[in-house]
């Protein structure tokens, strides 16, 4: 067994870590979140905010000390496992400054930039990749710590962008790290695996303080952290590995953090932003602005990517070819079905609850206030102007009924 570090772990080690690392972060979160109200890393209401009482942050402090605890007891002590665990613990601290001093923005990014250089120079890197028709393809040593670097930072940011509401960053993460695991233990990658039940049950018991109503939130050194740990195990678990979907596997089971930091900066970089300024354009917002609570937006957001996960699952496990251009039928047959599901549920949250309940949602505001003042009705050219131009900005405007009501009596 990996218990001490004395051997290789297994898939035993496995559910014990993750049940050991579950306990510990249920235990520790409410430290953590005393701590924060003493030291004064507290979340206070604010515009673009969604929730709307004083909260502690600092909650990243909890997954920090329950993956050390859970690693040194069931992750093999060697020199990438140590590198891990201390990036860990530099983007952790890194996070809880900002959490109690609101960092500039560069720093934030040196602190990032430090942390993931440190496994990747104890040799967690991508120094090979086997691309989908074109076969496995070797990577210098300098393009192999600038990719891996690089991809290891955009996930913190990827992860950070989408802790906007209560839970929703922790459980995504768990969904992805869960998924994660069954794929590295398939492909013997067996500390990753670990690895990944570690951070699964650390976000677990987190969860049960920080889902909606949350007593305590992730912070920039939650966030941070959970997409540390989510790159380092990508890479050991999966972008290492000879198998052809292994490149895949990240791109569908992160699909719902990418997108949405996609979609984010390249909003950003449109109007001439910076990438770091805040705004309403992320889909948690944009569901809000619909009228979904909390609550409501980070279930649904769940499910999106357990639609996500099953498919990547299926893509490993489903055999559909023998890996040398022979395709079965049948079983590609149940692997499309996996993607119809994955498909359905992504046209389903990004069209129809984002934009056209939107547009019925602003029909029945509008007219029904033109109602009440006594003006003309909107045409649907009307709406959909304004439409196009909240989903462009981002930015919605509120149709008072109540307010026009008085104005009108």
């Amino acid at each position: 067994m990996g218990i001490l570090g004395t051997a290789a772990p297994t898939l035993t080690d496995g559910l014990l870590a993750l049940a050991l690392a579950a306990v510990v972060s249920l235990l520790a979160t409410p430290v953590a979140g005393a701590l924060a109200w003493r030291i004064g890393a507290i979340d206070t209401p604010r515009e673009r905010g969604l929730h709307q009482f004083p909260t502690p942050r600092l909650g990243g402090l909890a997954i920090l000390v329950t993956v050390i605890a859970a690693g040194l007891v069931f992750l093999p002590h060697d020199k990438q496992t140590t590198a891990i665990l201390i990036g860990a613990a530099v983007i952790a601290l890194v996070g809880a400054l900002d959490d109690i001093l609101e960092l500039q923005a560069d720093f934030k990014l040196a602190g990032q930039l430090l942390a993931a250089v440190i496994p990747v120079a104890a040799g967690v890197r991508i120094d090979h990749a086997t691309i989908p028709f074109i076969g496995p393809i070797d990577l210098s040593d300098p393009v192999a710590y600038a990719v891996t670097v690089i991809g290891i930072v955009a996930l913190m940011n990827a992860i950070n962008f989408l802790d906007g509401v209560d839970g929703l960053a922790a459980g995504v993460c768990m969904i992805a790290a869960g998924t994660f695991a069954v794929i590295a233990l398939s492909l013997d990658r067996t500390s990753a695996g670990v690895l990944a039940m570690i951070t699964a049950g650390a976000c677990i018991g987190y969860l049960r303080h920080g889902f909606a109503p949350a007593s305590i939130f992730l912070g920039d050194s939650g966030s941070n952290l959970l997409g540390f740990l989510l790159g380092t195990i990508i890479v050991q678990g999966a972008l290492k590995t000879n198998a052809v979907v292994a490149l895949a596997f990240p791109l569908v089971i992160l699909a719902v953090p990418i997108l949405d930091s996609s979609f984010v900066i390249a909003k950003r970089i449109k109007y001439g932003k910076p990438i770091y300024t805040a705004d309403k354009w992320h889909f948690h917002h944009r569901f809000a602005n619909i009228g979904f609570s909390a609550r409501r937006t980070t279930l649904y957001l769940y499910g999106w990517t357990l639609t996500l996960a099953l498919l990547a699952l299926a893509m490993r496990f489903v055999p559909y070819s023998d890996n040398h251009g022979h395709f079965n039928l049948v079983w590609c047959g149940v692997l499309a079905l996996f993607g119809l599901g994955a498909l359905t549920a992504s046209i389903y949250l990004v069209l129809v609850l984002e934009i056209l309940k939107l547009k019925r949602f602003r029909q029945f505001q509008m007219r029904r206030s033109h109602l009440v003042t006594g003006e003309p009705q909107p045409t649907d050219s009307e709406v959909d102007e304004r439409l196009a131009r909240e989903l462009e900005t981002g930015e919605f405007e509120a149709v008072d009924i109540e307010a026009a009501r008085r104005e009108r009596s």
